[in-house]
């Protein structure tokens, strides 16, 4: 949706990134001051799943209410719009959290990164399916005459009314609670520990402030998770402004789009299996690294191209076509796509590889705190990225000074991940 509300509920491409990025920044500061507390507090009170259920139907609902996004506010105010989007992506962090936490009960140590990169590989193999879905049923209708395809969109969307582009509110609202069902029907959870909700609050408080005074004694988890600030807010930026900066910049509409999506879908998949296979050769520091620094080079690859130029000086006639493909022909266009196809492994083996290693390196009984403590590694610089992308691209008038302002975070995390020293297991 980001794509969509920049350029046309925004109607500005520069305008809308500035906008979209004081959202998640906003969201990203609620996340940093909350996040540990959620875990915290599910500890303390035993059983994860209440919480994670109740904040998976906040979330649909977050998302479902977005198909009123219009332009000119014909449907919700702008900053309606921004507070749904912030209750979206605070309420996805929570539900993270929980079912991080649930990782190592669900798994024997030595299958937690086999688990955590099959996790985000299915994951994104069900993204394939519902975004093939879409572009089947819903964009390519009446704009080419294949096989199969439908003569007009299913149910009477009205392109017009940008229809086909909100309805991916609704489907992925949908597509959420069904596949939570198998994660609540089938999947261990500790025993309650009979304690009321504001007792484990205030318990999840004491316990969060314990932990971080403990994090003196472990030197390794507090070095990897302020690493794990840094780079982790900067993969997080690139899948947010990734598709804006390509629909602004690169000029594409709704069908590239969902192509993009499709194919990137397709390759992160891929991105889970290299994690684990990388855990087993090389070890899950060296695994992490490798991938931060993969996921700099494309994105630095990415800021270089424009629809007339690659590599920032290379000038390339946009009328140039490499194939009769009805989009992605142009050389900058493959390039911009070929980096974006690297990314999207690199930074799902990213997230597999740095969740089995804090797997690893925390104490069973202290998981659940623990792995608060890792939301907020990865949340309590989480408004950085949307601030630095904002602020770059306000003062330089340019999406791309925006878009290669996530860089700074990734170097950062690179560094600091160099200093930490997991056990010979991890």
């Amino acid at each position: 949706m980001a794509p969509y509300i920049s350029n046309v509920v925004v109607g500005d491409p520069i305008r809308g990134q500035e906008i979209i990025s004081s959202w998640h920044k906003t969201s990203g500061l609620i996340v940093a001051l909350s996040a540990p507390f959620v875990g915290a507090t599910a500890d303390a009170m035993g059983r994860r799943k209440p919480l994670l259920a109740a904040l998976t139907l906040v979330l649909a609902a977050a998302i479902a209410a977005q198909w009123w996004a219009l332009p000119n506010e014909q449907g919700l105010p702008l900053a309606t719009l921004g507070a749904i989007v912030i209750v979206a992506s605070v309420s996805f962090v929570w539900t993270e959290v929980l079912h991080n936490a649930m990782l190592t009960n669900a798994a024997p140590s030595e299958g937690v990164s086999r688990l955590s990169g099959f996790g985000l590989s299915l994951g994104n193999a069900s993204s394939v399916l519902l975004l093939v879905g879409v572009l089947w049923a819903f964009a390519l209708p009446g704009t080419m005459n294949l096989p199969l395809l439908p003569e007009r969109a299913l149910f009477g969307l009205d392109s017009n009314a940008h229809e086909p582009s909100r309805v991916v509110t609704i489907l992925c609202a949908v597509w959420l609670l069904v596949f939570s069902v198998p994660l609540f029907a089938h999947t261990p959870d500790l025993v309650s520990t009979g304690r009321r909700f504001g007792d484990s609050v205030a318990s999840g408080v004491m316990s969060v402030a314990r932990t971080l005074r403990k994090l003196r004694d472990h030197r390794n988890i507090a070095i990897f998770l302020l690493a794990r600030m840094f780079y982790a807010d900067g993969k997080t930026a690139i899948l947010i402004f990734s598709g804006v900066y390509a629909s602004g910049v690169m000029g594409w509409g709704l069908i590239e789009m969902l192509a993009y999506g499709v194919i990137l879908s397709l390759f992160a998949v891929v991105g889970g299996f290299v994690s684990a296979a990388l855990d087993r050769t090389i070890g899950a520091k060296l695994a992490v690294a490798s991938e931060i620094g993969v996921t700099l080079a494309c994105l630095v690859t990415m800021v270089s191209v424009s629809p007339t130029t690659i590599f920032f000086s290379i000038a390339i006639d946009p009328a140039d076509r490499l194939w009769s493909a009805p989009f992605f022909n142009t050389l900058p266009q493959a390039v911009y796509l070929g980096a974006s196809l690297v990314i999207a492994i690199s930074i799902t083996a990213a997230y597999a590889s740095s969740r089995a290693l804090m797997a690893r390196l925390s104490p069973p009984a202290m998981a659940g705190e623990l792995f608060g403590l890792y939301a907020l590694a990865a949340s309590a610089t989480a408004w950085l990225g949307p601030m630095l992308v904002e602020t770059f691209t306000h003062a330089y008038e340019s999406q791309r000074a925006g878009f290669a302002s996530i860089a700074l975070l990734l170097v950062v995390g690179l560094a600091l991940l160099l200093f930490v020293r997991p056990p010979k297991s991890a």
